[in-house]
């Protein structure tokens, strides 16, 4: 061992010897000084099973190993889960140590949390939910329990940042340093994470204000070789009866999940619930019919903790051939032990969680394995026009060639206001202190807090419009406290959560119900949607009933590929544009071009590049195909969000698919002139196009926040103007 191991308090060092580890891994050995320190955050990011950890938790444990009273280090987690995976990685480390570690969230034990109330000492193991709920129910003894803290540490940092609840999260941390009066000693902040973009602007998103500085820590070497592969399939079957028929080509791809996966231990990322369902049974069927044991289980987050964690337990045991057919309940750095590859069927939702997903496997040693299983419809008379360009195909290789050959994934959005956070936070806030005044309140929050954005004018319309709604109620002092509807929102058990599922609503279609469909997208009237299969008109959004009503459309099969809902960035959509530009589809390593698609995929690819050269789509960014005009802008959703939007106020009836807007009954010659008028003259805002939406509720308090504050936040989150506006400059020519 080197000179950095011997660092480490002699308990631990005991430790790793008995671990059998000949030396420790080189983010271990990095770690180890700054961690020591204790002045400085550190950002540790490296590939999942690297020994991020350890690399974290045998210098921090070293440090408070003869810290006998208090906590010493807070670790928070995204999910319980992980939680209870740590606390049974670290008992062991912990018992050399005599050292406390306490599990904490909703469903920890309870004689746990008696005992770390009584004596708080260690490591407390937490949820952002949980902390939450202390800091507003018992903020004395935390403001006791926490005040040796000497280090946080946030796991799958990458999972918090950008979103409703990274700023939760960063508000508490504050909050909690505000309460233990360290503002001027600020306690270090330590992030883990796998999958970060944009690496060098990660520190400012672990502490706004920037009072430490922050050292990145990173590994140099590669633990795992690579073996990817996309699958293509060719999907024949005839939709009937407005519902999506058992297709041929998912079939197929059950049928070659079931070959690989049997006998051995793999994980199925089949992204929406009900596909999980679908595959889980239809594998489920496959071994029934075949006489075998039964290998293969969903995991989502609607079933119950039972059911996933007799799955998570199964899977760990490694004993027993299991695979997991699982939504991104199972991406995050869960000891899930010795996967043998992954399958992800359709495209994923970002390169961020397909590098993710991708590191599940490889560990122990391994090549990590992928395979994308990826089905576009059979050409004929009735093909959608977008079929020819097999987007989805195409979406799947440019995101596997960006996450291995350009290295690169989605940077967080940072520019969101997060309105319905910042309302949750002052409710909490005030719930903690009793009482505070207005100018405490935004210092805490916005000038030191993660609201950076909200100006002090938005700041006084939230507060004014959550007094008329009894949220808040002002003395004559000045002081602010909870009203009464403020009182009911705190003293409910929901509400330490900032984040929801989106909100179901019903398709109907005259008086028969097709179903239910979340709302995490832009649905406005006119729009066109696929849904079962076929594509529609939405008539109506009614808010108060939840309810969107449709007609059918006529005209061909929709698209196969209708985006699902996910935001894609803009470089995604231009590496397609390369693919399609230069028909040179695989990824170069070293002056080497690495074939990694099948014969099928690279049938289906050649079928789309000779449609784009022979369209001249190359040169054009618009399309007459029958009475519609296709505009294709290989730019990301909120630039196509926005151009669509834009349209419909100017009369044409348009819609997207893929990152395609399709504007319906219109001429190439009308459209082209539209979009050169557009590059010349001021266009709305993102806050005017959200007034235009009727359903914008879409985070969890979003219903209490005033209109203009509500409009403004959707816009930003939903639209770029100014992008679409600098698009339409430089592309003018080719309209």
């Amino acid at each position: 061992m080197n000179e950095q191991y011997h660092k480490l308090h002699p308990k631990v060092q005991k430790w790793v010897f008995n671990q059998g580890w000949p030396e420790l891994r080189e983010i271990q050995n990095k770690a180890i000084e700054p961690i020591l320190a204790g002045d400085r955050d550190v950002l540790i990011s490296a590939s999942t099973a690297a020994g991020k950890t350890e690399a974290f938790f045998l210098p921090a444990c070293s440090a408070i190993a003869d810290s006998p009273e208090g906590f010493g280090i807070l670790y928070i987690s995204p999910l319980k889960a992980l939680i209870n995976d740590q606390y049974r990685r670290l008992e062991s480390l912990c018992d050399l140590l005599e050292m406390d570690v306490t599990p904490w969230h909703g469903d920890s034990l309870q004689s746990k949390k008696k005992k770390a109330k009584k004596s708080p000492s260690g490591i407390l193991l937490i949820t952002p939910e949980s902390l939450e709920s202390l800091l507003v129910r018992e903020a004395g003894w935390v403001s006791e329990s926490f005040s040796a803290i000497k280090y946080i540490v946030i796991d799958e940092f990458h999972a918090f940042i950008g979103s409703e609840r990274g700023n939760h999260l960063l508000s508490l941390l504050n909050r909690l340093e505000h309460l233990l009066g360290r503002h001027n000693s600020p306690i270090p902040r330590i992030a883990l994470s796998a999958t970060l973009g944009n690496i060098e602007q990660v520190p400012l998103l672990l502490r706004s204000t920037q009072s430490l500085p922050c050292e990145i820590i990173t590994s140099s070497q590669s633990q795992t070789s690579l073996k990817i592969q996309i699958r293509g399939y060719i999907d024949s079957e005839p939709v009937r009866n407005n519902e999506e028929s058992e297709s041929s080509a998912e079939l197929q791809i059950c049928k070659d999940l079931y070959n690989i996966c049997r006998g051995d231990s793999h994980l199925v990322f089949a992204n929406s619930r009900q596909r999980t369902e679908n595959i889980a049974a239809q594998l489920s069927d496959m071994c029934e019919q075949n006489a075998v044991p039964n290998e293969f289980f969903p995991h989502h987050g609607s079933l119950a903790k039972e059911l996933r964690e007799d799955l998570e337990s199964r899977l760990q045991r490694e004993t027993i051939p299991t695979t997991a057919i699982c939504t991104m309940t199972l991406e995050l750095g869960i000891d899930i032990g010795k996967v043998n590859s992954v399958a992800q069927v359709t495209a994923p939702h970002s390169v961020s969680s397909l590098r993710q997903r991708l590191g599940r496997s490889g560990r122990r040693g391994n090549a990590s394995i992928l395979r994308m299983f990826i089905a576009e419809n059979a050409l004929n008379e009735r093909t959608n026009a977008l079929d020819n360009l097999r987007l989805e195909l195409v979406q799947s290789i440019a995101m596997m060639r960006l996450l291995i050959a350009n290295k690169w994934f989605e940077p967080a959005d940072t520019s969101q206001y997060h309105f319905s956070t910042l309302l949750h936070q002052i409710l909490a806030v005030t719930a903690q202190w009793g009482g505070i005044r207005p100018d405490q309140l935004y210092g805490l929050l916005c000038k030191t807090g993660p609201f950076g954005k909200v100006t002090i004018e938005h700041f006084k319309v939230l507060l004014s419009h959550m007094a008329t709604r009894e949220l808040l109620t002002q003395f004559s002092s000045g002081e602010i406290v909870l009203g009464l509807m403020g009182e009911r929102l705190v003293s409910h058990y929901s509400f330490y959560a900032v984040f929801k599922t989106p909100e179901e609503y019903r398709i109907v279609v005259g008086n028969k119900t097709l179903g239910t469909l979340p709302i995490d997208t832009l649905i406005v009237p006119d729009q066109h949607i696929v849904f079962g299969g076929r594509r529609w008109k939405v008539l109506e959004v009614n808010t108060e009933k939840k309810v969107i009503y449709l007609e059918a459309t006529k005209g061909g099969k929709p698209p196969k590929f209708g985006g699902q809902g996910l935001v894609v960035h803009d470089e995604i959509r231009k590496e397609m544009f390369e693919i399609f530009r230069s028909g040179e589809h695989r990824i170069t390593i070293s002056d080497n071009k690495i074939e990694f698609i099948d014969e099928t995929a690279l049938k289906l690819m050649t079928e789309a590049h000779q449609f784009f050269k022979s369209a001249n789509l190359e040169n054009k960014r618009i399309l007459q195909i029958g009475k519609n005009v296709l505009i294709f802008p290989w730019m990301g959703d909120k630039v196509v969000n926005t151009l669509t939007a834009i349209l419909r106020l100017k009369g044409y009836e348009a819609d997207a698919f893929s990152g395609v807007i399709d504007v319906h009954k219109a001429e190439e010659k009308d459209v082209s002139k539209a979009l050169k008028l557009m590059a010349n003259e001021k266009l709305p805002s993102n806050k005017d196009l959200a007034e235009n939406v009727p359903e914008k509720h879409t985070e969890k308090y979003d219903e209490f926040l005033p209109e203009s504050l509500l409009d403004l936040g959707f816009g930003q989150r939903v639209f770029d103007v100014e992008a679409t506006s600098s698009w339409l400059k430089t592309q003018h020519v080719n309209f």
